[in-house]
């Protein structure tokens, strides 16, 4: 069944939000990719592996970490087809936007592509899904401007090392899709190390775009 199709019996039977606390992502963080830092620091800073990487993001945030019920609600959406909590995961996600973008102009949201197969098997791009809910209540389009040509394995499981290797040559522009002078907002359900983010902004900005920042409903 088609994701809005399901996402009614949400409006018509909804469920109680998801319990609190929901753990949010406070700094001190690395201003780059959002790290959380455990102990207190004077100013802003970006973390050791930040320093160490070629970075085509111009920064990566979020409003929550990936704990407890968001992590839930996270993974009740993604592999649970439970599409009446695509409302608080946008809410989410709108949280973040709010407090790291809103100040800002941007043209469009881009999603993270899934695989064709894995699109297929899942029924819908959770990423996509999430990014359109905000991106109807902030007035900016959701343009699905990247596709994943080559499957890979999933993030998760690799080491930060074979996450950058992982992705080598899996990402291209969508046909027809200009990015050329855009300021572009990558968007994603949760963030580990931002490779994935990172890899999307590559492509976009070799192709031209202005400039490419990310968002996420929760970071790792």
């Amino acid at each position: 069944m088609h994701v809005w199709i399901e996402a009614i019996f949400g409006i018509l039977f909804p469920v109680a939000r998801p319990p609190r606390p929901w753990a949010r992502l406070e700094r001190p963080f690395c201003e780059r990719c959002a790290e959380p830092f455990a102990r207190p620091v004077a100013a802003s800073f970006e973390c050791a592996n930040c320093a160490k990487r070629n970075w085509s993001l111009g920064r990566l945030r979020a409003a929550y970490r990936e704990q407890g019920s968001v992590r839930e609600a996270i993974l009740g959406f993604k592999y649970g087809r439970k599409f009446h909590l695509r409302p608080w995961l946008g809410r989410w996600l709108a949280d973040g936007f709010r407090e790291h973008y809103a100040a800002e102009q941007w043209d469009a949201f881009v999603p993270v592509p899934l695989h064709p197969e894995r699109r297929r098997k899942r029924g819908f791009n959770q990423s996509a899904e999430i990014a359109g809910w905000l991106g109807k209540r902030a007035g900016i389009p959701l343009v699905e401007g990247l596709r994943r040509v080559r499957a890979t394995v999933p993030q998760a499981r690799l080491t930060r090392a074979e996450r950058l290797r992982n992705l080598r040559g899996s990402l291209v522009l969508a046909p027809g899709f200009d990015p050329r002078g855009k300021r572009l907002v990558i968007c994603d359900d949760v963030f580990t190390t931002g490779a994935t983010a990172d890899a999307c902004a590559k492509v976009l900005l070799r192709a031209g775009a202005g400039e490419v920042v990310a968002l996420a409903v929760a970071r790792r």
